[in-house]
Formats: C-alpha cells, structure tokens, sequence
C-alpha cells in the first residue's frame, strides 16, 4: 500500500505544495508516542495488580495458605468443643461425687470458668488478618488451659484426701457427745431459738443436751483438744477439738475437764463432764459442729452410734422451736 502523501494550497503560487515534516518534529512524534504508550502500560498494570480478577502466582500461593489456615482453626475449635465436653463431665464428678463423698466444698463455677484480668493478653494479634478468628481461638486456649490445671489441682487434693480416707472418716465428729442412756433429753436444737434470759429470738448455734452434773461427755472425733478453758464468754468451762480436715467441735458448760490443751483424743474419749457454767439455765451439753470456718447442724453427724428411730426421734426434739438453755 502506498504512502499517503499530503498537499497544502500555496496561495502566492497559486498550486498545491507536498508538505514535508520536518525530521525533529518526526521524532517530537515518535517520542511522544512512545511516552504516552508506556504511561498507558503502566496503569493498566497497575490496575490489574490490584484487581481481584487478576492474581499472581504469588497470590493464589498466599489465598492457598489462607484458607487452609481457616480450615485448621476450624478443626481446632471442633476439637476443642470435644474437650470442653469432656471436661465439663470431669468438672461435674469432682464436685458432685468425689468431693461430696470427702464431704470438701466444690469449686464454684465462677472460678473454673474465669477469665483473665489485667492487660490485653492478645494486643499483638488484633492487626492480623482473620484477627477475630485467631484471637477467639486463643482465648479458647488460654481458658481450657486454666481450667485443666484447676481440675489437675483439684485432683491432687482428691488424691490426698483419698490417701487420708482413713483419718478423714475418724475425724469426723459422729457420734453424739452424750450417750442416749446417760442424758434426759435433748432440750434444744440449732436454729433460730427463744433465748431464755432476754426471750428473744435468735440464732442457737448448736444443741442442747440435758443430764445431770457430772454425766461424761465424749470426744465425737478424733483430734487435738486446742481449748480447755473458760476463755470464750458464756459458754462457761468448755473445750474445742480441732478434728482436721476443717472439723472443729465445741463443748460448753462443763462443771470440770479430762483433757487439756495440745492433748490429742480418741473418738469415744471422756473429755469432760456435764454442768452450768457461765450463760446457763440448767446443767446441760452446748454442743457446737463447725466446718471451715461455720457453724453446721451436729445434727447431721449422729451416724456413728445411734439407730435410725432414735435418729428419728432426736431429729423431731432437735427441730421444734422452743427455747434453748444459753
């Protein structure tokens, strides 16, 4: 195909002239072309780079390594589920069959499922990408990890307990520190009680059992006898035992001791004898349960040495609200 050639009309001469470019203007062209091409080339790179419908290998490497990351922490948090699960069923036997039957406090659930306080434990994971994901599953960790070493501690102290099975059963006080045949009555049981010197109501904190002065009093566990005075006001002459694993018993009113303090005892060991000393109305046995630290109804630890129809018999005296004798 020919060269198109281009012609101007000369008005001096009155004819059509070739118009010739000059060489510097070719390359004014030429460059210009150039330039605007490669500009061109460049944004269309640049648009495409960023475009999602155009990814590198580099890209489809890392979009690889993203979802496969998901579908790891995926079948983390699934085997997870499985644990908290398992965990949950461990959790239920500690405090409702093993430490029930060791008769120790369970762990409130507040503290197996507490949280971490203080500073934020995942700062550096909230600029990552699927920082939601990584962070959720970290807590997740972080919280079975505390549980586990809760319930890991737990058992130890069920283990010992175990070990000690024996002491434990001989601590407890169970037995009633007056025997059947030696006492009148049981005057007065735990709870709310008219008090016989202001006839107000209030909190007995023990029972009442009535016997003449001198009738023995028993130790209702083995332990060590920490008082044997009349130190504590009202109760007159009376000892505490300190039975160990959180037991302790009181016994108050007494007209005189068979023991002293740092003396260890037997279950079934006289101790003491009935009387009316300090806040008394009558001879009779104050006598107190305490586990870790509160006053418990003794009348939940008479098994050891009385009959189910005297227990029977007891527990209807031991309820009515009548009025105590301190």
């Amino acid at each position: 195909m020919a060269k198109k050639v281009k012609y101007y009309f000369d008005t001096e001469s009155l004819a059509y002239k070739k118009i010739k470019t000059s060489v510097k203007k070719k390359f004014a062209y030429v460059g210009g072309f150039i330039l605007s091409s490669a500009l061109f080339g460049f944004l269309c790179f640049v648009v495409l780079l960023n475009s999602t419908f155009f990814e590198t290998p580099k890209d489809r490497l890392l979009t690889r390594e993203i979802e496969t990351m998901k579908l790891k922490y995926s079948i983390l948090n699934k085997k997870m589920d499985q644990i908290d699960e398992v965990l949950a069923n461990i959790e239920d036997r500690d405090n409702n069959i093993y430490r029930a039957y060791f008769n120790t406090s369970p762990i409130p659930n507040e503290q197996r499922k507490a949280g971490f306080g203080g500073v934020n434990r995942y700062k550096e994971l909230a600029g990552l990408n699927n920082a939601d994901l990584v962070i959720n599953t970290s807590k997740r960790v972080d919280i079975i990890s505390k549980e586990l070493a809760i319930q890991s501690k737990s058992l130890d102290e069920i283990l010992k307990l175990a070990k000690d099975k024996n002491k434990l059963l001989a601590a407890i006080p169970a037995i009633q520190p007056v025997k059947n045949e030696q006492m009148k009555r049981v005057a007065s049981g735990f709870g709310y009680r008219s008090d016989p010197f202001t006839k107000a109501r209030k909190m007995h904190e023990g029972m009442d059992f009535t016997a003449n002065t001198g009738t023995p009093i028993y130790a209702t566990g083995d332990g060590v006898v920490i008082n044997a005075d009349n130190s504590k006001s009202g109760y007159g002459n009376h000892i505490e035992i300190n039975h160990g694993f959180g037991y302790l018993t009181l016994y108050g009113h007494l007209s005189k001791y068979n023991c002293r303090a740092g003396q260890r005892v037997k279950r079934g060991d006289i101790i003491g004898y009935v009387g009316s000393t300090g806040r008394s109305e009558a001879p009779h046995l104050h006598y107190e349960v305490h586990k870790d630290g509160k006053v418990v109804n003794p009348l939940n630890f008479y098994y050891g040495n009385i009959s189910a129809e005297e227990y029977t018999v007891i527990s209807k005296l031991a309820n009515q609200e009548n009025q105590s004798l301190d």
